[in-house]
C-alpha cells in the first residue's frame, strides 16, 4: 500500500513529495494534466520560501537562474516619467540568509523541484486523474482516470482552486469570485524594450493600471499583466504603440478569486495550497503559503501519529486566514506596505499545541546550516548540542520546519516528544 497519495504537482505538492522522499516515505504523486505547464503564473518566491528552497537541496538552482525583482519603469506613451523600486534590496545576514524576492517563472520552480524529487528516485506521473476515493479507518482508496485503484494511508490534495479531492470531500469553499475583475496574463517576446526594467503603463491622474511588461529570468520572453481580458495586442498599440508584439507565446485570462476551505483535513484526506485557499495576486502570497502547507505537512506524515497530525489544520487555517487577509489588503488598497508583510518571515504558529513555551511557535531564525535535513535540532542541555542562542536560558528544541517547538526545561522534554508520538531518537542532538 502506497503510505501518501499526492494530487496535483505544483510547487505544493512538490514540496510535499521531496519532504516526505527524503524520509524514505512511500509515496505516489499523480497529475491530471499530461505535460508540465508552459506558462508563467506565480513568480515571486519569498525569503522564507527561499529557506525552505535551502533545506529542501535547491536553492543553488534557484538562485542561478531567477534574479531580485527589477526597478520600476513607468510611462506615459514612450516618455518614462517615473523609475524606481517596489521594494527595498538587503543584504543577507545571519538571521536573513535570503532578504530579498527572486523572480522565477513558475514552471522553472517546478521543473527544479521535479529534478529533485528525481534524484530521490521519484516521478511525477502525468495524465493520472482522480475520479473518486472513499476512506476508512485504516485507509483511503483512490479511482484514477486509468482506472488503476490505489490503496494509500492518506490522500492529500494539492489539486489547485478546483480542487476534485476538496469537492470530492464536500468540504465548503467560503469567500468571493469577482466575476466582473479579470486579470490577463501572457508571455510574449517583443525586441522593443530593455530587460533591466519592469515596464508600467498607466495613468497616475486616473489611479488606473493600463498593463505591465516584466523580463523574466533567463529567458528572452517578457510577462505581460493587464487588468480585463481584450486584446492584448490592441491594448500595447493604444498606450506604447512604439512596443510591438512579436508573439504571444502563451496567453491566460482569470477571475480573482479569494476563498478558504472550510477545512483542511477531513480523517485521512489533507488539503494543501490553492485546494485550500486562492489569493488575489497582489504580494505573491499563494504559491509561497502551498509551499509553506507543504513543509508544515510532510514531516508530520512521515512521523505519523495522530496528535501531530491534528496540529496540520490548527496550525495552517490559521496562517491561511492571516495571509488571505493581507493579500486582500494589498489588493484592494494601493498604499498597503509589502516588504516585511509579506516575505513571511513573521508568520508563526503561537498558540498551537506543538509550541510550548516563552519562544514556542517562533521561526528560529538562526543555525541554518545545522537545520538542513529532516530531524529535529536541539539547543542546550545535556549530550551532544549546541549550546543556548544568546544565552537563552532552557533547551529548545527545533522543528524539522524550522520553528520552535519546545522551550522549557530539559526534564520536559521527554513528555512533549511522546505527548506528540515523536521517537526520542527522531531528536537529533545538533553537533
Amino acid at each position: 500500500m502506497t503510505h501518501v497519495l499526492i494530487v496535483g504537482s505544483g510547487p505544493t505538492g512538490l514540496t510535499l513529495a521531496i519532504e516526505l522522499a527524503r524520509r524514505g516515505v512511500d509515496l505516489r504523486i499523480v497529475e491530471k494534466s499530461p505535460e508540465p505547464p508552459a506558462g508563467v503564473r506565480g513568480k515571486g518566491l519569498q525569503p522564507r520560501t527561499l529557506e525552505v528552497f535551502d533545506d529542501l537541496g535547491v536553492i543553488d538552482e534557484i538562485l542561478a537562474t531567477g534574479r531580485e525583482y527589477p526597478d520600476l519603469r513607468s510611462y506615459q506613451g514612450d516618455q518614462v516619467v517615473w523609475e524606481g523600486r517596489m521594494d527595498e534590496i538587503r543584504e543577507p545576514s545571519a538571521a536573513v540568509p535570503y532578504p530579498n524576492l527572486i523572480m522565477q517563472p513558475q514552471w522553472r520552480t517546478e521543473r527544479i523541484l521535479r529534478d529533485r524529487l528525481a534524484a530521490l528516485g521519484h516521478r511525477v506521473e502525468f495524465g493520472a486523474e482522480v475520479t473518486g476515493f472513499e476512506q476508512d479507518d485504516e485507509g483511503v482508496t483512490v479511482t484514477l482516470s486509468s482506472g488503476e485503484s490505489v490503496r494509500c494511508g492518506y490522500l492529500v490534495g494539492a489539486d489547485g482552486g478546483r480542487s476534485a479531492v476538496r469537492k470530492g470531500l464536500g468540504v465548503g469553499f467560503a469567500g468571493e469570485t469577482f466575476e466582473s475583475e479579470r486579470m490577463l496574463l501572457a508571455d510574449i517576446r517583443t525586441g522593443d524594450l530593455d530587460r533591466d526594467h519592469w515596464h508600467v503603463w498607466g495613468s497616475m491622474e486616473k489611479q488606473v493600471m493600463y498593463f505591465t511588461i516584466c523580463p523574466l529570468p533567463a529567458t528572452d520572453v517578457f510577462q505581460l499583466v493587464a487588468p480585463g481580458d481584450g486584446d492584448l495586442v490592441a491594448l500595447v498599440a493604444e498606450h506604447a504603440p512604439h512596443v510591438r508584439i512579436d508573439e504571444i507565446v502563451w496567453r491566460s485570462e482569470y477571475r480573482v478569486n479569494i476563498r478558504m476551505a472550510e477545512r483542511f483535513r477531513v480523517g485521512r484526506v489533507f488539503l494543501a495550497g490553492d485546494a485550500a485557499h486562492v489569493h488575489s495576486p497582489a504580494g505573491g502570497q499563494g504559491l509561497n503559503t502551498g509551499v509553506q502547507d507543504a513543509y508544515n505537512l510532510g514531516w508530520k506524515l512521515a512521523i505519523g501519529s495522530e496528535a501531530l497530525l491534528e496540529t496540520y489544520e490548527d496550525e495552517r487555517m490559521a496562517v491561511a486566514e492571516h495571509v488571505l487577509g493581507l493579500s486582500t489588503r494589498l489588493y484592494r488598497e494601493a498604499d498597503a506596505q509589502r516588504g516585511d508583510n509579506t516575505n513571511q518571515l513573521d508568520l508563526a504558529y503561537l498558540g498551537s499545541p506543538l509550541s510550548v513555551g516563552e519562544r514556542g511557535g517562533e521561526r528560529l531564525g538562526a543555525l541554518f546550516a545545522e537545520q538542513r535535513g529532516t530531524g529535529f535540532l536541539q539547543l542546550g542541555g545535556t549530550g551532544r548540542v549546541l549550546p543556548p542562542l544568546d544565552g537563552q536560558k532552557g533547551v529548545i528544541l527545533v522543528r524539522p520546519d524550522g520553528y520552535i517547538g519546545y522551550h522549557g526545561d530539559e526534564s520536559g522534554l521527554s513528555a512533549y516528544l511522546s505527548g506528540f508520538g515523536i521517537d526520542a531518537p527522531l531528536a537529533r542532538a545538533a553537533r
